[in-house]
């Protein structure tokens, strides 16, 4: 026979965790040195890409130099063209929210780079339909950023979503 928990549900401002409680010891970049943020993913269609610049503008803010490396679909996000009913303005709230966390980033000083095989091949827009400061790049680069990345100890982060 199950038994039946019956309990108070918590008043709000009530905390369910110990979230002041952290394991792992705070690292910070030391000078110079860089982390690589690759990403593949459907914007728009899960958290994976929100969650993937959010943990680079926390990269960014531990102060290393930061390259967000946009490929496959998650060009989509560097759109500069998305809004409803008018571009720029948010249908609901949390709408665009990728592109504001991609324009965050470069004002911290992030370098963002999109595809420009998969801006036109896979989704038919161009460079200048880009948020502006996003940088476009050869397809051939994906990989010459990686090895970039490797060849300079960087910290490398990748994410591959279909």
């Amino acid at each position: 026979m199950p038994i039946t928990v019956d309990r108070s549900l918590p008043a709000e401002g009530e905390s369910l965790f110990k979230s002041e409680e952290k394991i792992f010891p705070e690292i910070m970049a030391k000078p110079g040195q860089k982390a690589f943020v690759f990403i593949h993913t459907v914007p728009y269609e899960g958290s994976v890409l929100l969650v993937n610049l959010l943990t680079s503008t926390r990269l960014v803010r531990k102060g290393f130099d930061v390259s967000i490396v946009l490929y496959g679909p998650a060009v989509l996000a560097a759109s500069g063209t998305r809004g409803y009913p008018t571009v720029g303005a948010a249908a609901f709230p949390g709408h665009l929210a990728i592109n504001e966390q991609l324009k965050t980033l470069m004002k911290e000083g992030a370098k963002v780079y999109a595809c420009r095989f998969a801006m036109g091949a896979l989704y038919g827009f161009g460079e200048t339909d880009l948020i502006p400061g996003v940088i476009p790049f050869n397809p051939l680069d994906v990989l010459d950023a990686a090895l970039t990345a490797w060849t300079e100890g960087a910290f490398q982060m990748n994410t591959w979503t279909v």
